[in-house]
């Protein structure tokens, strides 16, 4: 490897430090999988807590009434909850309304880019499924980065010739791995944006940039070309993948709000019947050698607080995609696993 670093790993998962479990659990999982087990481990607290108490659970109960307000708060945190909701949907949609004129200036900036793409890939008109669109735009940065490769072939700069064989060996590669796991994703799906995230853009674009810089005299007017059009496909992709990050955001944003309405309406009921029906003397018994009072407690409850449990799961995702894509452009805003610093400076 030359002074530009060593090369990072080719998925998010391995460049990043974080365990691959944290992430497969964050980011990877489905957010109804990561729900139940939230849900789970609730439920089972609460039964624990409830039978190992130094206090007798059902006597608390008989004597102070901890239930009835705890479910009377729940209700109001539903409620609160479900008015929550209606403003995530209010956001999303104020993204979509707007006067004829507002319209269409997205239209025109939306064709506009299109026709950019379709210029880089070298295609009459781009693949309108976002993932095909994405996977177009790195197989163009492959074979723009062999051009690239074939005009700096005969350069007398032997280091120059290294180098550019280093990167686009590294970017075909891992370009190409993309382009089998974008093939059968389908948008809606985490799967997009995944591979989106695995392309890494912002070091492809420092490393382009870097030999440029370091070995600008040696370009000819071939080989200028040709970076040229491997750089802006490149800042392309990085636009595309921006774009679409924002759709699946608002994608999944209206997948929560829909999920919380379908989990708040039984768990009010649930809150609701607990306050002003529940009679702790009409729980007896025992299940498992547990007082059968805990149990409808610990269920009731677990019940109430599935909705703030589906907005955790889906929140952890959203904003774990969001930390790990503040930066557009060739900025690396944390430990990307390349094992040595970057001599930027030359």
């Amino acid at each position: 490897m030359g002074a530009d670093g060593s090369e990072p790993d080719d998925t998010m998962i391995e460049r990043s430090e974080d365990p691959a479990w944290k992430l497969w659990l964050l980011l990877n999982a489905s957010r109804w999988v990561v729900t139940a087990a939230l849900v789970a481990f609730v439920f089972v607290a609460l039964v624990l807590l409830g039978e190992f108490s130094p206090v007798s659970f059902r006597q608390l109960v008989a004597t102070d009434q901890p239930t009835r307000y705890l479910f009377q708060s729940l209700t109001t945190a539903l409620i609160t909850g479900v008015t929550l909701v209606v403003t995530i949907n209010q956001l999303v949609l104020s993204q979509e309304l707007g006067a004829v004129s507002d319209q269409r200036e997205r239209f025109s900036g939306s064709m506009e880019f299109r026709e950019d793409v379709e210029e880089a890939i070298d295609a009459p008109i781009g693949p309108p499924e976002p993932a095909s669109f994405l996977r177009a735009l790195v197989a163009a940065s492959g074979e723009h980065a062999e051009a690239f490769r074939e005009a700096v072939s005969g350069s007398r700069d032997e280091d120059l010739r290294e180098r550019v064989d280093d990167f686009v060996d590294n970017l075909t590669a891992h370009a190409e791995t993309i382009r089998g796991d974008l093939e059968d994703a389908q948008f809606g799906t985490y799967d997009v944006i995944e591979s989106a995230l695995d392309y890494n853009y912002s070091w492809k674009i420092f490393r382009a940039r870097r030999i440029e810089n370091v070995h600008a005299d040696s370009f000819s007017d071939e080989a200028r070309a040709a970076y040229d059009d491997l750089l802006r496909t490149l800042e392309l992709f990085g636009l595309a993948r921006e774009h679409f990050k924002t759709l699946y955001f608002q994608w999944e944003l209206i997948n929560l709000s829909r999920a919380m309405m379908y989990v708040s309406v039984p768990a009010l009921v649930v809150a609701t019947s607990m306050t002003l029906f529940f009679d702790a003397g009409t729980a007896t018994g025992s299940f498992l050698g547990i007082d059968a009072l805990i149990w409808i407690v610990a269920l009731a409850t677990t019940v109430t607080v599935v909705p703030f449990l589906l907005l955790i799961s889906f929140v952890l995702r959203i904003a774990t995609v969001a930390k790990r894509t503040l930066a557009i452009g060739p900025f690396i805003l944390r430990e990307s696993g390349r094992g040595e610093d970057i001599d930027w400076k030359g």
